[in-house]
């Protein structure tokens, strides 16, 4: 599977496992809120039900009630439905805003704001820098988006989508923030993230490598330190997105982090810090790992190779408006933690990086040829 199709799965299905016990405070803000969570019960919807309630908002989610159930906190009304043409629950109701987390059909986006336009006063649409699909360079919020080559988008099904590929994945994504423009005008935040970590990704991306740091001894690690890599935090996405709402900001925002650029070797340097010192790395070209058939992004996560421009999104705008990041440390030991309280079995079957199996056949066959080559 190639870096596109693997970014553009694991956005499109990462889904929620556990609560992290991470705690997250804040003071409560002047003016309570009312806001619809649109899922709210998968990867960033809880942080966003958790940080809202902390700052003194009242929150409402919409979900089909089959993921976690029980899981929020009874001072959430939850309201059970399907975006698949079962919206009754969020007739004749009015908040101040909605939060868009799962879509990716237009026509999820329309048949929403059909019922809520009128009791809605904002709409706040959580995209994904996919919609830049391959850009040659780091895209700010004005580069161009990917173009729908499909019959009638408005007819694309969850089904469709994965049997594509998810090629269609980008296109539809920015389908639906115009459709969002369209029903809300002047009313619409869109925000489109990198790729997401921390508790709670059941995808696996970044969660590979504090396992596998962790786990200690050699660690093949790809291409050069220099690399760059981008990642956000969920908990910080999802408390940013709350400040914005509580801002009453419009507009697009790329959201992905850290603050300043940050390349593999730094970022493996800091989980070996946090978690594992004794680990080594041994660092393997691009050019053997491609021999090897081992693919950057899925079969080593984060890391993009060459085609590195995603791993550099200008994220300036989001910068203005106060995003922040929390420690890297703090992030991997978290995730570590989540993961191992997931069940054994889920735990043996991670589903983003090269198995020990294959990490050691391909570390052998590199330290062989560099044996050769002394």
């Amino acid at each position: 599977m190639d870096r596109r199709r693997f970014i553009k799965i694991s956005a499109a299905t990462a889904l929620a496992s556990r609560a992290t016990s991470t705690p997250l405070f804040a003071e409560k803000t002047p003016k309570s809120m009312r806001i619809l969570i649109l899922g709210g019960t998968g990867f960033t919807g809880p942080y966003q039900v958790r940080y809202a309630l902390s700052r003194g908002h009242k929150v409402s989610t919409f979900n089909r009630g089959k993921t976690h159930p029980g899981e929020l906190s009874a001072e959430v009304e939850q309201l059970v439905g399907d975006r698949n043409g079962k919206l009754d629950a969020l007739k004749d109701r009015q908040w101040d805003v909605v939060i868009d987390n799962p879509t990716m059909l237009p026509a999820w986006v329309r048949d929403a704001a059909q019922v809520l336009k009128g009791n809605v006063d904002r709409y706040v649409f959580i995209s994904t820098i996919s919609v830049y699909g391959e850009p040659k360079q780091g895209p700010d919020e004005n580069a161009p988006t990917e173009k729908y080559e499909g019959a009638d988008p408005y007819k694309e099904t969850i089904e469709a989508v994965r049997a594509s590929g998810f090629k269609t994945y980008g296109p539809l994504k920015a389908l639906s923030e115009r459709e969002a423009e369209k029903w809300f005008p002047g009313k619409t935040l869109i925000i489109r993230p990198g790729l997401i970590v921390g508790p709670r990704d059941e995808s696996d991306r970044f969660t590979y490598w504090p396992v596998r740091i962790d786990r200690g001894g050699e660690v093949l690690t790809p291409g050069s330190p220099g690399n760059a890599v981008q990642f956000i935090d969920a908990r910080d996405l999802a408390e940013w997105t709350i400040r914005m709402v509580e801002m009453r900001e419009t507009g697009i925002y790329n959201a992905t982090g850290p603050a300043k650029a940050l390349a593999i070797g730094g970022m493996l340097d800091g989980i070996k810090s946090a978690l594992k010192p004794d680990a080594k790395f041994t660092w393997v070209n691009e050019e053997f790992l491609t021999e090897q058939k081992v693919q950057p992004w899925s079969d080593m996560p984060v890391w993009t190779g060459k085609e590195d421009a995603l791993a550099r999104t200008n994220i300036s705008r989001a910068l203005s408006k106060d995003l922040t990041f929390r420690p890297l440390d703090g992030t991997a030991r978290d995730t570590l933690a989540w993961f191992k309280s997931l069940p054994q079995e889920r735990q043996s079957h991670p589903k983003a990086g090269l198995s020990p199996q294959r990490e050691a056949e391909v570390l052998a066959a590199w330290n062989k040829k560099q044996m050769t080559k002394s």
